[in-house]
């Protein structure tokens, strides 16, 4: 692991520690917590969370594809947001996937799809809504998420990869936070270089520009950044893809003069505006509801 990645780890921990302290299970939520979903005991796990008061409901699915550079976090960093979105009457699948360096790319889109495939073989035991499948990213989360959808909604681009999506997996809608889509004219985040395989770099970085990949098909999608956001400049341009390819989307920079705020702040659910952000794209979920 480069010093890069090690110093960027060890400032999330620590960030994301002081972010989540003193907060526990909500009451009103039940967790189904380390359910294996691929061949890996250690990185294939993942929570499920859902309302108590629809526990015998088919609920709206959301995915969260959690941030973290390619070479930080897990399902624990995230249960906290995961749980305040299912608290909004969805079912939320919060996973684990195989970090960098150790696993360089395209290990997470392989396992997101083993999450998928896990998602619709255990729809019935969970409660979910395949009719109803939504997704959420953050960082370098929305980034791997519209990959993902991309490989679903563009046959060109599902050519580059070696697994196949499970039958007519259709994702209704997307929540991209705070995330980069044009990796070829934004290569500067340092632990991006622990996740590109040894060779072919360059070729990567076009793989992992999303801009380059989106078609018509591509799932209506709520485009969040930040005043504060440091990857504040990468919105614009997934607006603009979905715009001249004709997706419909909903694209909102929050933050004000007088609220600053930075990049994926609607992971601290202790925030107000973390909350309005949060509602906000649940009720854009709502809207794309069959």
């Amino acid at each position: 692991m480069s010093l890069n990645s090690f110093i960027f780890r060890k400032m999330c921990t620590k960030s994301d520690t002081t972010r989540d302290s003193g907060l526990t299970t909500p009451s009103e939520i039940q967790r189904f917590d380390d359910l294996q979903y691929g061949s890996d005991p250690k990185w294939n796990m993942l929570d499920v969370y859902r309302p108590k008061s629809a526990a015998d409901s088919r609920l709206p699915v959301i995915v969260s594809f959690h941030g973290g550079g390619w070479v930080y976090g897990d399902k624990e960093v995230y249960q906290f947001y995961c749980m305040d979105l299912a608290k909004r009457g969805f079912a939320v699948v919060n996973y684990t996937y195989r970090l960098a360096p150790k696993y360089r790319y395209p290990a997470p889109f392989e396992d997101t799809n083993e999450v998928f495939c896990w998602l619709i073989e255990n729809a019935e035991k969970y409660g979910f809504d395949t009719n109803n499948i939504f997704a959420v990213g953050d960082s370098a989360g929305a980034t791997g998420i519209a990959l993902y959808a991309c490989i679903l909604t563009s046959p060109d681009y599902a050519e580059r990869y070696s697994f196949t999506p499970p039958e007519g997996l259709k994702i209704n809608g997307l929540a991209l936070n705070c995330g980069i889509y044009d990796t070829e004219h934004f290569c500067t985040v340092k632990t991006l270089r622990d996740y590109l395989p040894k060779h072919g770099s360059e070729n990567v970085l076009s793989d992992l520009t999303v801009i380059k990949h989106v078609t018509k098909d591509f799932p209506p999608s709520y485009i969040m950044t930040a005043n504060c956001d440091s990857l504040r400049s990468e919105s614009p341009k997934m607006e603009k893809a979905l715009r001249e390819k004709g997706v419909p989307y909903h694209y909102k920079e929050y933050g004000s003069d007088d609220c600053k705020l930075y990049h994926v702040f609607h992971c601290n659910i202790k925030n107000a505006e973390a909350t309005k952000a949060n509602d906000d794209e649940c009720d854009f979920f709502r809207e794309l509801i069959n």
